[in-house]
Formats: structure tokens, C-alpha cells, sequence
């Protein structure tokens, strides 16, 4: 082993056992299937913001961000403006009533406002494709990681976080990830911060003047060409972080975890602060990037610069130490995100597929044979699917949110007349649009021109397609409008006060 490759190493085996302690600690708390799917509801806003912040600040915020500004310049801001953005979104329409839903996911709430199972099983599937689609760049970018750190392929990377998260996940549930996600919070806004003043530093007595990448400016349009697909490209960008964000279900599980409505209230708030400090710092480290690393943009390794970014401005110990720091950071984004998502769609698996093949051995049983599936089944697609942007990959799963959960949610938290046959038609046609792009994405299938444009972000025309269409098949089947409705959404917006 390589010298240089020390520092990594020690730095991902540190990150792994602190995490696997802390879920071990966190296991003494977990007795019963309420604390393995929702913590029993009893987690308090501060430390639920930061366990949302550590799983939401995912391979594409730690990495995939500084890489995109790096090739694409400022206009690539989009990414954590849209990401810090669809909180507020979040918090304005959702995350209270959400709450006294009395839900523990996504299913669990269609089922209880439109009273089908048809919708619930339409959710289910949604929950477990949004969830894999995210956790497939988690795993691919913990490969990268250990390849840049330590020169391992890139499965190695993927097997470990796998074989981690299945721990944390199978011995102590929610309650147990939480504390591995709110500790993971500060160790990766500490492993940005910390190198990133450092390196300023060193900036600033080098003397050397603002550079450019392949001497393009930094500005560029988030497509290539200008015009009208620039625009539309830039703007359904938007529409998919913006709306997506509520759709998420490893974002919107932890608003479970809240006591009342009024906590998950709050702890948005905090959210909103917790991610708009951390994303300060990327957009850093691609501007010295544009300094220091033209030769990572040239050889299209830009996910790397913030691993690489060290050694490439300080030689020695400094620019090693500053790298393992990084590199812990990197490790626990995948570590945490994953953990959440592998919670979420192990919630909605035992629900509805291992607590029937286990029937004798329901609750905890059933949980722990659905999250071996949830992270079993991403892996092998992450190492089958390869070299494609983490950013690029998330950014597809929030479309693919934005165009089902997201209508479902508003207008099933707002609007008394949608039917269960409104919802499960929408949710096709969002999910079939956008997750049919996604799909066509990944495979590598983009032409060029206006379908490209179409099916790269799809977000603009596929989330406007399933409100209509949820719109319009509700009133042409007013008679299906279930007859709780309106008590529902009562239930939904009475605070937890008044109730009582």
C-alpha cells in the first residue's frame, strides 16, 4: 500500500466504527416494531434536523455538487438552491398535516385518505423504485471514494456501505439510525468546513489569479446549446428539486418520528438552517477548483475534486490529513443517506411483501429480511450500472418524486375531492413519464435536440401531467370520493392542541 494511501484508509475504517457504535449504542433504545419503523415518535426537532440533514446530504451534495460547478460554472447553483429550497416547499404545504396523518409512510397515508389498496400497492412500488433509484449513486459513489482514497475497485466501496448500513438498519431500526444520521450531520459539515478554510488559506498566499476549466467561462447553461433548451432545461431542474423534496420517502418518514404537527413544523425550520450551511461550501472548493484541478474536468473525474483537492494544493502531511478528512466526510454522505433510504423502503417491503412470507414472525423479523432486499437489489444495479454523475442520478429520482408524491400529497392534504381512481391515474402518469425517462437516462439512450432535453429532465412536463390528470379523472369520478374526506382533512389540519 501506497503511503498516500493511509490516510483514506484509516479515515473510512474510523468512519465505520464509529457508526456501527453508535448504532450499537443506539440499539439499547430499540424494543419494538414502533421504534424499528418510526422511533416511536418521540424524536425531538434539534435532533431530527440534523439526522434529516445527515441523510439528505447525500454522494450528490458532498461530491456531485463542487464536480457540476467545477464543469458547468454558477449556473449549476440550481442543485443546492432547489435541494435547500424544496424544504420551505415542504414546510408550507406538507409536513405538519403529514404528521397527524398518523402514517408511518407514504402507502400508509394513500390507504388512509382514499381508502383503496389499489392506490396503497401504486405507492408501495413508487416508495421501493424512488428509493433504489437514489441509493444506486450512495453505493457508486462510495466506490469512487474508495478508489480516489485508496486505490480499491470500485465494488469494494459499494460492499462496504452495504454491509454497514445493513447493520445499523437490521439491529436498532429508525431509532438507532437516527443518532448514526445526526452524528454523521456534523462530521460531514466539519469535513467540508475545516479543509475548505484551510485551503482558502493557502489560495490567498499563493497569489494565483481566478483560472478556467477547458477555457470556458464560469457561467455555462445547465444543457449544452443555448435558447429554448437551455431554458427549459435550467427550469425543470428546478421544478424536480423544488417539489420532489416532499415525495422523497426517507425524507418524509422522519416527520413520523416527530411527537405532533407542531414539531415537525420546527423541525423544517432547522432543516432549512442545517442545509444552508453546509451548502456554503461546495461552491468553494469548485472555485479552486477552477484554480488548481482543470486536469480532473479534462480527464472527466470532476466527482473526485473534493477528494483530490487537497493533495493537489499542499504536499505532505497537510494535504494527506486534509484528504482523510474529506474522505471521512464522503464516506459517512453514503453511509447516512443510504441508512435512511434502506428504513424507508424496508418500511413499506414488510409491510407489504415480508410480513406475509413470515406471517409467525411479524414486527422485527419481517423488517429485517425487507432491508436486506432494499440494499441488496441497488448494489448489484450500482455496480452494473456504471459512470453515471451521482448529481445527474438524484436529480432523476427527485423528478420521478415531483411527479407522483407530490401531487398525491398536495391535493390529498388540500383538496377533498380526489378519488382514488384520480390518484392512481395520475401516479401513472407521472410515474410511467418521468420514470420512464429516468430509465432511458440511465441506459445511456439520450438523443440530441429537444428529446434529449425531454427525457433528461423530465420534471417540467411529467409533474404537470399527473395534476391533470389526478385533476380531471377525480371529477369525472366524483361518485368514488371516499366519505371521510372532509373529516380527514380536518384531522389533517386541526393542531394537536385543539384536538385534545
Amino acid at each position: 500500500m501506497d503511503r498516500s494511501d493511509v490516510p483514506g484508509l484509516v479515515a473510512v475504517t474510523l468512519v465505520t466504527l464509529v457508526t456501527l457504535a453508535i448504532g450499537t449504542w443506539g440499539l439499547r433504545f430499540s424494543r419494538t416494531t414502533s421504534d424499528f419503523f418510526v422511533a416511536s415518535r418521540t424524536v425531538r426537532p434539534g435532533l431530527n434536523a440534523s439526522a434529516i440533514g445527515g441523510e439528505y446530504l447525500s454522494a450528490a451534495s458532498f461530491l456531485g455538487i463542487a464536480g457540476l460547478l467545477l464543469v458547468g460554472g454558477a449556473d449549476m447553483l440550481w442543485y443546492p438552491v432547489g435541494w435547500t429550497a424544496g424544504y420551505l416547499v415542504l414546510l408550507v404545504l406538507v409536513a405538519a398535516p403529514l404528521r397527524r396523518s398518523g402514517a408511518y409512510t407514504l402507502p400508509d397515508f394513500a390507504e388512509a385518505r382514499l381508502g383503496s389498496r389499489t392506490v396503497r400497492a401504486a405507492c408501495s412500488l413508487l416508495v421501493v423504485g424512488i428509493g433504489w433509484l437514489y441509493l444506486i449513486p450512495q453505493f457508486e459513489g462510495a466506490g469512487i471514494t474508495l478508489r480516489s482514497a485508496i486505490g480499491a475497485p470500485d465494488w469494494v466501496g459499494s460492499l462496504v456501505v452495504a454491509v454497514v448500513v445493513l447493520a445499523n438498519v437490521t439491529s436498532g431500526g429508525m431509532r438507532s439510525v437516527t443518532f448514526v444520521q445526526a452524528f454523521q450531520y456534523w462530521l460531514k459539515l466539519t469535513a467540508l468546513l475545516v479543509p475548505a478554510a484551510v485551503l482558502v488559506a493557502v489560495w490567498w498566499g499563493d497569489g494565483r489569479p481566478h483560472g478556467t476549466v477547458g477555457g470556458t467561462h464560469w457561467s455555462t447553461p445547465v444543457a449544452d446549446g443555448s435558447g429554448g433548451i437551455g431554458l427549459y432545461t435550467t427550469y425543470s431542474l428546478i421544478a424536480a428539486l423544488f417539489l420532489g423534496t416532499m415525495g422523497l420517502p426517507h425524507v418524509v418518514v422522519r416527520f413520523y418520528t416527530n411527537p405532533d404537527g407542531r414539531a415537525a413544523r420546527r423541525t423544517t425550520v432547522v432543516v432549512l438552517g442545517l442545509l444552508g450551511l453546509f451548502y456554503l461550501w461546495p461552491p468553494v472548493y469548485a472555485a479552486l477548483g477552477r484554480v488548481y484541478g482543470g486536469r480532473l474536468a479534462a480527464e472527466g473525474r470532476s466527482d473526485v475534486l473534493v477528494l483530490e483537492l487537497p493533495r493537489l494544493m499542499i504536499d505532505g502531511v497537510g494535504g494527506d490529513v486534509l484528504t482523510g478528512l474529506v474522505t471521512a466526510g464522503a464516506f459517512a454522505a453514503f453511509l447516512s443517506t443510504s441508512s435512511g433510504l434502506a428504513i424507508a423502503v424496508s418500511g413499506v417491503i414488510t409491510q407489504d411483501v415480508t410480513s406475509r412470507l413470515v406471517s409467525e414472525q411479524r414486527g422485527v423479523a419481517a423488517f429485517r429480511l425487507a432491508a436486506v432486499a432494499a440494499v441488496v437489489i441497488p448494489v448489484l444495479a450500482a455496480l452494473l450500472v456504471q459512470n453515471v454523475g451521482v448529481a445527474q442520478s438524484v436529480g432523476l429520482a427527485f423528478a420521478v418524486a415531483a411527479s407522483t408524491f407530490c401531487p398525491l400529497l398536495v391535493l390529498g392534504i388540500w383538496w377533498p375531492r380526489l378519488t382514488d381512481a384520480g390518484a392512481l391515474a395520475g401516479l401513472a402518469a407521472g410515474g410511467l413519464g418521468a420514470g420512464g425517462a429516468a430509465i432511458a437516462t440511465l441506459a445511456g439512450y439520450l438523443p440530441g435536440g429537444w428529446a434529449g432535453a425531454l427525457l433528461g429532465q423530465p420534471a417540467a412536463w411529467s409533474a404537470p401531467l399527473a395534476v391533470l390528470v389526478m385533476v380531471t379523472v377525480s371529477l369525472a369520478t366524483a361518485h368514488r370520493q371516499p366519505a371521510h374526506a372532509r373529516r380527514f382533512l380536518v384531522r389533517l389540519h386541526t393542531p394537536e392542541s385543539l384536538s385534545r
